[in-house]
């Protein structure tokens, strides 16, 4: 098994960190994993995505330019990502200021309301973990309980409170997903 994803958005959005909870808990699970960020100087506020290989074999590179799945959380991100989705991938997407929706027919596409449901639940810092479990929902690469040994290594020991809050919306992302497209 290998699965090559994208994650991209503005910074800020979490985008990075979700590909290095992802890339940990690959790592908890005993699988080869590449993190590769991209971001420009701007940061917060500017375009970043991160490629994360999960597999059960060796990565011979981290360089890629088709994705199995591509996590979409901005308008921009879908123009440049979703047309490198490999035929028959996935292609997961926030809706919040997104203007053109997804219109390829030969990938599995799905919807998750991360932005909304976050404001709901009045914590916006739990956006990225709805979407990762909107992920984790559509495909279970990582187990939940290796998911939490990921967020224990990458978030610095003081956030470690957090984590019950961040199981609890990755929960949440894994019940709101929603099909728009699926083969």
């Amino acid at each position: 098994m290998t699965e090559e994803i994208i994650i991209a958005g503005f910074g800020g959005q979490g985008v990075l960190s979700m590909g290095k909870i992802l890339a940990y808990s690959g790592i908890m699970q005993d699988q080869e994993v590449a993190w590769m960020p991209s971001y420009g100087p701007e940061m917060r506020g500017g375009t970043a995505n991160v490629t994360v290989i999960l597999s059960d074999e060796r990565i011979s590179s981290p360089i890629l330019t088709k994705y199995d799945t591509a996590i979409v959380l901005n308008q921009q991100s879908m123009d440049k990502f979703e047309s490198m989705v490999k035929p028959g991938g996935t292609l997961i997407y926030d809706p919040n200021g997104i203007t053109h929706e997804p219109t390829r027919k030969d990938i599995n596409i799905y919807k998750i309301e991360g932005t909304a449901i976050a404001a709901e639940q009045g914590n916006p810092k739990v956006f990225n973990m709805i979407v990762l479990g909107g992920f984790l929902k559509v495909k279970p690469i990582v187990k939940l309980d290796n998911v939490e040994k990921g967020l224990q290594k990458s978030l610095p020991p003081r956030h470690h409170k957090m984590i019950p809050m961040n199981i609890e919306a990755i929960q949440t992302g894994m019940k709101s997903v929603e099909v728009v497209n699926q083969l």
